[in-house]
């Protein structure tokens, strides 16, 4: 009796195992988030922003005066440009043919002028009346006029000609380091508006952090009002901040931190700071967490942190 009652058992658990198995074995695992440790802000009443860095220039972005072919390209990521260095130059072989003629009418010109000055000078020679009329003498006198206009204009087609060459080689305006080149050879650079720019170039000797104050507090900070800065994910990596400029003018929001209180139309004021960038290893173009110290947010305020919800 008890062996008709062994296979059942037996299938039992083993209907029992399986479904274990299943349940269990296609449970995902428990993730487990990062610990990221909240910064020890040395302000008793701050205003916290999003601060950006930018080069002590701000970013330069670097366009081309006219459309073509880049068909050269001088320099590097990285490197650092004096004033004037080229930067790449844009194909200008149909106004380089331009120059010989251009030159061949300027020497013509010049040739012209320097026959009608012999013959004015001749006729002047001359005795009026007799030897030449003083209609021809004034007819000679206005030849050089036109002349010397002809020489001066063929001249101005030439230095023009040449500037246009000059153009299309793009030379950095300020010293500064190359941030970011967005173009190759054979592409062709636009003049008009980009989206992406062709270069970037910043003095990168010293950095800037522009911080997005919210407007609702953008009363409580003061200009030279102290500030540090901590780079995103490491509290650990900080530096003090040196208070450079406030801008005067409210703009919208375009840097967005994902904070849930954080609305689309918020206007900011922007906050400019400065650091040696030996001090950390960060980036132009890198997001920071800024606290500026700032009065309490009202008046009976007496202790404890005020953080404002502008919080990056």
């Amino acid at each position: 009796m008890k062996g008709k009652y062994v296979l059942p058992f037996l299938a039992l658990v083993g209907l029992a195992a399986a479904l274990g198995t299943i349940i269990f074995g296609t449970a995902n695992p428990p993730v487990s988030s990062p610990q990221i440790r909240s910064p020890q802000i040395p302000f008793a009443s701050y205003v916290a922003g999003a601060g950006l860095i930018e080069s002590r220039t701000q970013n330069i972005v670097i366009g081309a005066p006219v459309q073509g072919i880049v068909t050269a390209i001088y320099v590097q990521m990285g490197d650092w440009v004096k004033t004037g260095d080229p930067l790449f130059k844009i194909d200008d072989r149909d106004i380089a043919a331009q120059l010989p003629v251009a030159v061949a009418k300027a020497e013509e010109a010049e040739a012209n002028l320097a026959k009608v000055k012999n013959r004015l000078r001749i006729g002047e020679g001359l005795t009026v009346g007799r030897s030449i009329s003083e209609e021809d003498l004034a007819n000679r006198r206005l030849d050089l006029t036109i002349a010397e206009a002809a020489q001066a204009s063929t001249r101005a087609q030439v230095d023009y000609v040449k500037s246009e060459i000059e153009r299309r080689t793009i030379r950095a305006p300020v010293p500064g380091r190359i941030l970011k080149i967005d173009t190759r050879l054979g592409e062709i650079a636009q003049s008009t508006e980009l989206i992406t720019p062709l270069m970037v170039l910043g003095d990168d000797s010293q950095l800037h952090v522009r911080v997005d104050v919210n407007e609702n507090d953008a009363w409580r900070v003061e200009a030279g009002a102290p500030a540090m800065a901590y780079v995103r994910g490491n509290p650990d990596l900080k530096t003090p901040l040196q208070f450079e400029r406030i801008e005067r003018y409210v703009l919208p929001k375009v840097s967005l931190t994902g904070d849930s209180t954080e609305r689309t139309d918020m206007r900011v004021l922007q906050i400019i700071y400065s650091f040696d960038p030996a001090s950390l290893p960060v980036y132009v173009g890198q997001q920071m967490d800024v606290y500026i110290q700032a009065r309490p947010a009202s008046p009976d305020t007496t202790s404890g942190p005020q953080r404002t919800t502008t919080g990056p």
